[in-house]
C-alpha cells in the first residue's frame, strides 16, 4: 500500500475506552462523558495501547480502506505492523482498499504492493463473505473504516457479513471505532425486510445515527446475526465524541462524497440513484447538485463526464438543468434531516409519472409505498410524518447499545 500521508488531516485522530457487546453500557458511558466538547475527537485507530494487547500473538485480518488513517497520516495497517501485530489478511469493501473504485464496481482480490499481505475483496461480485480458505488464515477480525451512518452506505453491510463469518468460524471481532459524521440525526423509514438488498440489510432507519461500533453491538443484541447467534464484539471507542459532534472527515470516505456538504446532503440526494435524474456524479459536485436534460426551466447547468470514481455516470455527456445546492448552510441541511423536497421538485418538473422511478428507488427508500405518495402529490412533510413513530421507537430500541452521549451536555 502506498503511503497515505499526502492526505491533509483536518482533525487529530485516535481512541480511548473499550466496550463490548452485551457489556454494561452505563459503565462504558461513565468512562467517556467527562470529555468536554472543545477537546479533539480521538478515534479508535490511534490508541494502540488499548488494542495491541488484544491482538498480540494472534493472526489478524483487517477490514479497512484508505480511510483507516492515524493522526500522523499513516495507515492503521502500518501502525499495526510497526507494533509487531501479525496481519495476515486485508479485507476490502466497496470501492476497494484504496477507495477509488466506482460505486457498485466489482473489485478483485490481490496482494498489497507495499506489505505483500493478501487482499481478499468482499465486493468482487462472487460472495459477500470470505471463503473457508481465507477464514483459516487468521484468529481475529479488526474493523477500521470510516462509515457515514446511512442504511444504504455499504460498509456496515460488509461488517455484518464478516460478523456472521466470525460466528461461523469462531473468530474474535474487534471494532476500532470512528465518529459518525451524521451521528446527530436519526431519520427515515425503517427498512421493510422484504426489500432487503446490498443497500439495505437491517431493520433500521435510513439515517441511523450510530457508529459502526454501536451498530455492531446492536446487531448482536437484537439477534440480527444469522439464526440470532451471539458474537463477543469488542469496541475500541472514540474519545471526546458525542452524537452532537460535528466531525469533519479527514479524507473522503468514498469517491463521490468529497466534502461535508455532500455527506450531509447524501441522505436526501441518494434517492436520485433510483431515478433518471443526475445527482452530480461525474462533476465537481457529486451529491451537491441535481438535474436532468429535460428540466429546461432551470438556470443552473452541468454536464456529467467520465472520470475516476464515476466512469459511467447517469446522463453522461448530456447537459443537465437543475439545482445547485453547494452553497447551503450545513446546520440547515442537518436540521432538515431527510428532505424529499428535492426528489419531489424533480418529479413534478419532469412530468414523467411512474417512469421517473426505477425499481432501485424502493430498495433505497426501504418502503414500497413512498413512491406512490410522491405520485399522489403528498408533500415532503406529509411523507416524513409517516415514519416519525418508527424513528421514535428505533431511538428507544438503540439506546442500550450507545457508547457515546446523545448530546454534548
Amino acid at each position: 500500500m502506498k503511503t497515505l500521508a499526502h492526505y491533509a488531516l483536518l482533525l487529530a485522530l485516535g481512541m480511548n475506552a473499550l466496550g463490548a457487546a452485551g457489556c454494561d453500557t452505563a459503565k462504558t458511558q461513565q468512562s467517556i462523558t467527562s470529555a468536554t466538547s472543545d477537546e479533539k475527537i480521538i478515534v479508535g485507530a490511534d490508541q494502540p495501547d488499548v488494542y495491541v494487547p488484544l491482538l498480540k500473538g494472534k493472526r489478524v485480518a483487517l477490514l479497512s480502506n484508505h480511510s483507516g488513517l492515524t493522526s500522523d497520516g499513516s495507515h492503521v495497517l502500518d501502525l499495526m505492523l510497526a507494533k509487531g501485530i501479525n496481519v495476515t489478511t486485508i479485507f476490502s469493501p466497496e470501492h476497494g482498499f484504496r477507495g477509488n473504485a466506482d460505486a457498485g464496481q466489482h473489485v478483485a482480490s490481490g496482494i498489497d504492493e507495499k506489505t505483500g499481505i493478501p487482499i481478499a475483496s468482499l465486493y468482487d461480485g462472487k460472495s459477500p463473505r470470505p471463503s473457508e480458505e481465507t477464514m483459516q488464515r487468521f484468529d481475529v477480525i479488526v474493523v477500521d473504516i470510516q462509515d457515514v451512518g446511512l442504511r444504504f452506505y455499504t460498509y456496515y453491510v460488509t461488517m455484518l457479513h464478516l460478523m456472521e463469518a466470525a460466528v461461523q468460524y469462531n473468530k474474535e471481532f474487534v471494532v476500532l471505532d470512528r465518529p459518525n459524521p451524521n451521528g446527530m440525526t436519526v431519520d427515515g423509514p425503517i427498512l421493510d425486510m422484504k426489500l432487503k438488498s446490498g443497500v439495505g440489510a437491517l431493520p433500521i432507519p435510513t439515517v441511523h445515527g450510530l457508529t459502526l461500533g454501536e451498530l455492531a453491538r446492536m446487531i448482536v443484541g437484537e439477534g440480527w446475526l444469522l439464526d440470532g447467534k451471539k458474537l463477543d464484539v469488542k469496541v475500541v471507542t472514540c474519545k471526546n465524541y458525542t452524537h452532537e459532534s460535528r466531525y469533519v472527515l479527514p479524507v473522503p470516505p468514498s469517491p463521490n462524497l468529497p466534502n461535508m456538504t455532500a455527506i450531509y446532503l447524501y441522505p436526501s440526494l441518494c434517492y436520485f440513484e433510483g431515478t433518471s435524474v443526475s445527482l452530480g456524479r461525474g462533476t465537481d459536485w457529486p451529491f451537491q447538485v441535481y438535474g436532468h436534460p429535460e428540466m429546461t426551466d432551470q438556470p443552473f447547468t452541468f454536464t456529467p463526464e467520465s472520470r475516476p470514481g464515476a466512469k459511467n455516470p447517469p446522463q453522461l455527456g448530456k447537459e443537465c438543468h437543475g439545482k445547485d445546492l453547494t452553497g447551503l448552510n450545513h446546520e440547515e441541511i442537518i436540521a432538515a434531516g431527510i428532505n424529499l423536497e428535492y426528489v419531489i421538485d424533480a418529479y413534478q418538473n419532469l412530468h414523467m409519472g411512474e417512469k421517473f422511478f426505477t425499481p432501485f428507488f424502493d430498495k433505497l427508500m426501504g418502503r414500497s409505498d413512498i413512491k406512490q405518495m410522491i405520485m399522489d402529490g403528498k408533500t415532503a412533510a406529509q411523507i416524513k410524518a409517516t415514519w416519525s413513530d418508527d424513528v421514535a421507537r428505533f431511538k428507544e430500541q438503540r439506546r442500550r447499545y450507545l457508547l457515546y452521549p446523545e448530546s454534548g451536555n
